[in-house]
């Protein structure tokens, strides 16, 4: 191993630590809540998991992509839905676009787990196709205006700063219809985070809608010097998004795979493990195989992007083939516990709703495919 390698590990093993001793144990809580608690977002903040790869000048880490990975690859192997890869997200959309002043405002605080960051793009009329959004941001002096409303906001109902994608020109096509707003919630007037949303997995994470009745927003907030380049930003920080999401989808599909091999080899059929069928074994060695090939393709990306040669078909690819490999891996793993891998008490269960959404956000597998047919 080489030196970078060896402090890679040793923030792996840091980072798995911490998960499993301080997260685990308070996912019934999370769960019951639906939220994690703004004392678990500074204990991250404290063990280093906000921010690994945002500058040290802003409070941040000072690595690189892959500490951002390992973090993701780890809560999803242990489970845990927990928002630190969203908070990374917006910090990359203040990193590249944010001002001097606009980065020391947030990014520290952001690090420190003190500031819950929460990007506000789809709208109950508008998911994937961007130029459909309707949230508002009018000029009046000083301040932009937001009228709108957003949903599926992850990190939604603790989000102290909104990164928002609001349309500040109607006489515009949608590429220069749109930008980027940061908005500072606390005590703001005409704002309202809605209560948690029912989901279908992923019950920890915090997840509602966001309403914005003509609240007040100071002009120096919009991310760039001028307004329109908001859909050109997002389609630069989108790759980000789904390669995260890529690692994240097949860490969490092989921790299912390492579940149901203990399983085949401990549920016994008669005079035989459930692992001596030749279905059985056949079976997880097409799951191993897809998640070999996926982690290869999912390094090389990142090598990709570290080169500064990662494109956005490239990127939809790695995450359309992880986010199907992750539904086909974890569904296998269900199938092979039987009875008791519909049972919500078996983690094989929850990990099968929690990856149900892999598929649908971060860009669903048809708008991948769009992307990618475009690329060709």
């Amino acid at each position: 191993m080489t030196d970078a390698d060896d402090e890679l590990r040793m923030y792996r093993e840091s980072v798995r630590r911490f998960i499993d001793t301080e997260f685990v144990p308070r996912q019934p809580h999370w769960r019951a809540q639906r939220a994690p608690d703004a004392s678990d977002w500074l204990a991250a903040g404290r063990a280093g998991l906000l921010l690994p790869d945002v500058p040290q000048a802003w409070g941040g880490g000072g690595g690189g992509f892959a500490h951002a990975r390992v973090v993701a690859e780890e809560l999803a192997r242990a489970g845990v839905a927990f928002g630190a890869g969203v908070q990374g997200m917006v910090a990359q959309y203040i990193l590249h676009y944010g001002s001097e002043a606009q980065k020391q405002a947030w990014l520290p605080r952001m690090a420190r787990g003190e500031l819950v960051a929460a990007i506000a793009m789809t709208e109950p009329d508008a998911g994937s196709e961007l130029g459909a959004l309707r949230t508002r941001a009018t000029l009046d002096g000083e301040h932009y205006r937001l009228r709108g409303s957003k949903t599926f906001i992850t990190n939604g109902v603790r989000a102290g700063l909104v990164c928002l994608a609001a349309r500040t020109r109607d006489d515009a096509p949608a590429p220069r219809a749109l930008s980027m707003i940061v908005v500072e919630t606390e005590g703001l007037a005409g704002y309202r985070a809605g209560a948690p949303l029912h989901k279908l997995g992923q019950h920890a994470q915090d997840t509602c809608e966001l309403f914005f009745d003509d609240v007040r927003v100071p002009r120096a907030n919009l991310l760039g010097s001028a307004e329109g380049r908001g859909l050109g930003q997002m389609m630069q920080q989108l790759p980000y998004e789904r390669l995260l999401l890529a690692a994240a989808a097949l860490a969490g599909a092989d921790a299912a795979l390492a579940l149901t091999l203990q399983h085949a080899r401990q549920r016994m059929l008669g005079d035989k493990s459930l692992f001596e069928l030749q279905n059985t074994r056949f079976r997880l060695a097409e799951c191993a195989t897809a998640l070999r090939v996926g982690r290869a393709f999912v390094d090389d990306c990142v090598r990709r992007r570290d080169a500064g040669e990662l494109d956005a078909a490239t990127a939809a690819m790695a995450k359309l083939w992880a986010s199907e490999r992750c539904g086909e891996v974890v569904d296998a793993c269900v199938q092979l516990h039987g009875g008791y891998g519909y049972m919500e008490e078996y983690a094989v269960a929850r990990m099968w709703a929690d990856a149900r959404v892999q598929r649908i956000y971060g860009g669903s597998s048809e708008v991948l495919k769009e992307i990618i047919a475009w690329s060709l």
